[in-house]
């Protein structure tokens, strides 16, 4: 009972929410870079959160379904099709033994996520399936989906009350190519000139060719430091933006190193890193401050409207 991927795509992976508890020994967390898409994606199908999802890229997998299964796709619109039929995002559907499943061209957003209900039959490595492309290690056998691999879900009995389920509007980030992000102060914020500071908050910056997703490497109008500094290399995180010595940015994502030596300015607001995280090449960028509370409270109440979202999720309901 599997997925055959008759395409691989460009940069399919298993991911879940993350391998954490290992930084101090250098592993990095990896995990799904819009991780708001990939929890509402298993919850559509009833799956527990941090069940392993595909992450996808365009252009993205053709996937010929081996078995019945009840999916969903969340993320990134893609112009999803079944057999020619479209589908709609953020919700789920069936899909019978035999059907195929193409993504037709991207419309908004970079990475979308399918997420099988049952879930995935990945090995953990570490307590998570997320893959680890730099360790070869987790997901399916350490590395992207390739032509012609074939993918075993776990078999389960099909639940049709979960056909028909759609996100909540309030749940779903408002993707764009050109977002202005909420951020709060880095440690190292202060050593940047006034005119920096400025700079910061009033322009916009380009995500450039080279980025991946350990980090965006951003392109604009440089930043300078009151002073040249030397600093310790310090605890980083999914959202920390560096400063790098040539006076332009790199916004750390969900693979990024677990320490770094260059100043951080500021870190994006756990509301706002799917925006970041829907981001690509070419696609641009503006920063707002805001103070720790306003985030905590942002996060809270997102919190709040998942945890209503949960319950619904298991408690069978149609929506």
């Amino acid at each position: 009972m599997s997925l055959l991927f008759k395409r691989s795509g460009i940069l399919t992976t298993l991911q879940d929410l993350g391998r954490y508890g290992y930084q101090r020994f250098g592993i990095n967390p990896t995990g799904a870079m819009d991780t708001t898409a990939a929890r509402i994606a298993n919850l559509l199908v009833s799956n527990d959160e941090n069940e392993p999802v595909i992450e996808m890229h365009f252009p993205a997998p053709e996937i010929i379904f081996q078995r019945d299964v009840i999916a969903s796709i969340a993320g990134a619109e893609m112009s999803a099709t079944l057999n020619g039929d479209t589908l709609d995002n953020w919700s789920t559907f069936f899909g019978r033994e035999g059907d195929t499943l193409r993504f037709e061209g991207k419309k908004l957003g970079n990475r979308a996520y399918l997420a099988i209900h049952g879930g995935l039959r990945v090995a953990k490595w570490l307590g998570s399936s997320s893959t680890n492309l730099a360790a070869r290690a987790g997901g399916f056998h350490g590395r992207g989906i390739r032509s012609g691999d074939i993918l075993d879900t776990i078999d389960t009995a099909l639940d049709n009350r979960l056909l028909g389920r759609r996100a909540a509007q309030s749940l779903i980030p408002l993707y764009r190519p050109f977002p202005t992000v909420r951020v709060i102060r880095g440690a190292e914020f202060d050593l940047m000139d006034e005119q920096s500071k400025i700079k910061f908050e009033t322009l916009d910056f380009a995500i450039s060719n080279d980025s991946n997703r350990m980090g965006f490497r951003l392109a604009g109008d440089a930043l300078d430091l009151v002073r040249k500094c030397e600093l310790l290399s310090s605890a980083v995180s999914y959202g920390t933006i560096q400063l790098l010595p040539n006076g332009q940015m790199i916004v750390l994502m969900a693979a990024h190193q677990t320490t770094g030596g260059y100043p951080r300015i500021a870190h994006v607001i756990s509301r706002d890193l799917p925006l970041v995280g829907q981001l690509g090449p070419g696609d641009r960028v503006g920063f707002h401050v805001v103070d720790i509370a306003h985030a905590e409270d942002l996060a809270v109440e997102f919190e709040r409207e998942m945890s209503m979202f949960r319950v619904a999720a298991f408690g069978g309901k149609r929506w």
